[in-house]
């Protein structure tokens, strides 16, 4: 992570944290359930100056949603946490990260997008114990642009939809001018580009549209049916000719930036580390918001975690970012040695429950855990390999 990056957004991350996490002088609840998270727990769960005893190495893949905080993560916990461990994460894609966790060829698995039941039932019987999966933090998908004149331009899901459904194929297309009414837009072509691995942030994208802007749907704005969203909602989609597509975040961004007129669809982190300009999404509430982390917090107002931690963030009102989603982890409950589940323990304990972690995920614009949340998704954490 390059640190002037990190340092154009601490100011904003460290003002936000109490709202994002809560602190020690206000125990009330948050949406996600709220209380008091305890103590932190395990030997990277604090923030104290002594390496751990820890000695191994761990193997995951999944989600490029995540990576850069990932990278720093595995930079901060390896060399002043427990320095005789290695991690070696694999930025993949989450559907390749669900299934190299499913064959069992990695430690842990990461992706935007949470195993169904059908999948949970068929990876304990593989397995021969439940999988855990926990999120562990949450980050918005933004339109990003390759032309610093469209940073700010609104769009809402019916605009969006259309474009990379191919019936909005130019900048000055009078749909787009009656959102802006005080940009100049040029007579430019759209270049869409979207992932073409199995994706997460696809995912998270298309399950919006088809919430916001689906076939037959009622969920638009203005309370009108809305039509233009057909691809569906996934990993995966089949995307219409005069499209391009990148492999992982990085690939969508190089073909946002290398293409005139490229748009395109990714995690928030790396249209801030890239400068790229962005797009206002027009939320449920008709407000046109742009990708923060103050928005992104905001969003998880609405959310509601269920005990099995599956869900969707949708119907994102106020000032929330309403393309919002989470990264959940994947591990198991038995079948690991000793050393490995000890590592996956300590590693994601310090990962989703210290101060240190938290900022350096608030950093890079991801909202970490809420303080209700924490405490839940440590206890989950801790039953890495309990059945053995």
């Amino acid at each position: 992570m390059k640190m002037w990056k990190r340092a154009l957004v601490l100011l904003t991350a460290l003002a936000l944290l109490t709202a994002a996490c809560g602190n020690d002088d206000d125990p009330s609840p948050t949406p996600d359930g709220g209380g008091d998270t305890g103590g932190e727990t395990g030997n990277g769960g604090g923030d104290s100056d002594e390496p751990g005893d820890l000695s191994g190495s761990i193997e995951g893949a999944g989600a490029t949603f995540p990576n850069p905080v990932f990278q720093d993560w595995t930079f901060e916990y390896t060399n002043d946490v427990q320095p005789g461990v290695s991690i070696n994460y694999q930025s993949i894609g989450s559907g390749g990260g669900i299934e190299q966790f499913l064959l069992q060829t990695v430690d842990f698995g990461a992706s935007e997008r949470y195993l169904r039941d059908d999948t949970l039932e068929e990876a304990a019987e593989d397995r021969g114990c439940p999988a855990i999966q926990v999120p562990i933090l949450f980050g918005s998908v933004t339109i990003a642009f390759g032309d610093d004149q469209f940073d700010g331009l609104v769009l809402d899901a019916e605009t969006i939809a259309a474009i990379f459904e191919r019936d909005i194929v130019n900048y000055n297309d009078p749909a787009i001018a009656a959102l802006n009414p005080d940009f100049d837009l040029p007579d430019l072509d759209i270049i869409p580009v979207h992932r073409s691995d199995g994706s997460g942030t696809t995912s998270v994208f298309t399950t919006y549209l088809e919430w916001a802007a689906g076939d037959g749907s009622t969920n638009d704005i203005n309370g009108d049916e809305a039509s233009n969203w057909t691809l569906g909602s996934g990993t995966e989609v089949q995307w219409p000719a005069g499209t391009i597509g990148g492999q992982g975040n990085e690939g969508v961004t190089a073909g946002i930036e290398q293409n005139e007129g490229g748009l395109g669809y990714v995690n928030q982190a790396y249209a801030l580390i890239n400068d790229l300009p962005t797009a206002a999404i027009v939320n449920s509430d008709g407000n046109a918001v742009q990708a923060t982390i103050e928005a992104t917090t905001e969003a998880l107002e609405v959310l509601d975690v269920p005990d099995n931690f599956q869900f969707d963030i949708l119907g994102v009102g106020g000032g929330g970012f309403p393309i919002t989603g989470a990264v959940w982890i994947f591990l198991w409950e038995c079948g690991y040695d000793d050393v490995t589940a000890d590592i996956l323990i300590d590693y994601w304990t310090w990962a989703t429950q210290s101060d240190t972690a938290i900022q350096l995920a608030s950093d890079l614009g991801y909202a970490p855990l809420g303080e209700g949340l924490r405490p839940r998704v440590l206890e989950a954490i801790e039953l890495t390999n309990s059945q053995d």
